[in-house]
């Protein structure tokens, strides 16, 4: 579906791994970018209904690109640059809100 203007010119810098799945990005990729150029056509599902959801604006605007990054929901994949190590999960419907005790 997506593919990369320059094709295979640019050597990748590093690996994030995204739902278990090894994923290589080269400098400059957004975690959207690099997880487009491989193949991977959902990012989230829907809180209202479930649906698959992936990237629209690719600049911060729309939030359908959210994923997990080590740990942390409601990441705009988007907008955070790729880092070598990057553990990123599919969110899955509504993010998680900690109960409070106290």
């Amino acid at each position: 579906m997506f593919k990369r203007i320059d094709g295979a010119r640019t050597p990748a810098e590093g690996v994030v791994t995204f739902d278990g799945r090894a994923i290589p990005f080269r400098p400059g990729d957004s975690i959207a970018a690099a997880l487009l150029a491989a193949g991977v056509g959902s990012f989230r599902d829907s809180p209202i209904d479930g649906s698959q959801r992936a990237p629209y604006c690719m600049m911060g605007v729309c939030f359908e690109c959210l994923i997990e990054v080590d740990g942390r929901q409601n990441q705009q994949a988007c907008i955070l640059p790729a880092r070598a190590g990057m553990q990123i999960r599919r969110q899955a419907g509504a993010r998680l809100i900690p109960e409070h005790k106290g």
